[in-house]
């Protein structure tokens, strides 16, 4: 069976030491998946590259551009997802927030989240319990209990390296756990459910929707 990695990279350089994490830890998600018996299908999300989709969708009342349609797309269809930014003013980056920000309510409910930061200086790593962790909390994501921060100084180091495979092996758990029950008793549905957001259907006109209304008293 194949599963669907979506990687959300917030670095702004090209290269970053943010997108150097994220690959250091799809390889090992990448790894630890057929490792598992599991095929894995990556897709990276730049959000660099949608900075000018991003900022027209949120002034726009929120409606999305085809880039940024085509990437919560992406997100509300991934059995798992790797969330990496380099760390601004003690928290994760205003890209990174604002892509997080026109997703729908319910694109991330029971999403396997691995967090994951950058900074120059160690100082920062408490960014992953105090900024990241609370906010795909609120989302309803279970996010895995290892997070991943990465210094300039701790690439190449040994304990960076155990903390990628610890967070890896929890991601690739539960992407691939198959939920259980005993037979007749199981729910038709799934629990979660990941909404794009995207399909809304035709939007009526003001006028429309007024005269529907006319008569009702209200």
């Amino acid at each position: 069976m194949s599963r669907k990695l979506v990687v959300l990279t917030a670095g702004l350089s090209q290269p970053s030491s943010t997108r150097l994490l994220a690959d250091q830890l799809t390889a090992a998600v990448t790894a630890a998946v057929g490792g598992r018996g599991e095929s894995l299908e990556v897709e990276v999300i730049e959000l660099r590259e949608l900075a000018s989709d991003l900022a027209t969708t949120m002034t726009t009342g929120g409606l999305p551009t085809p880039a940024v349609a085509a990437a919560r797309q992406q997100v509300s269809d991934a059995d798992g997802i790797i969330a990496v930014t380099p760390v601004f003013t003690a928290s994760y980056s205003g890209l990174f927030k604002m892509f997080i920000d026109v997703l729908d309510t319910d694109a991330l409910n029971g999403m396997p989240v691995l967090i994951a930061a950058t900074a120059g200086t160690g100082r920062h790593s408490l960014v992953l319990d105090h900024a990241m962790r609370p906010l795909f909390t609120y989302l309803r994501s279970v996010v895995v209990p290892t997070g991943v921060f990465a210094a300039t100084e701790d690439f190449g180091s040994t304990g960076l390296a155990e903390r990628i495979h610890r967070a890896a092996t929890e991601l690739a758990q539960l992407m691939v756990a198959e939920p259980t029950g005993v037979q007749g008793f199981l729910q038709d549905e799934p629990v979660h459910r990941h909404s794009s957001g995207n399909g809304v259907g035709a939007v009526r006109p003001f006028s429309e929707l007024l005269a529907g209304h006319a008569g009702d008293g209200r």
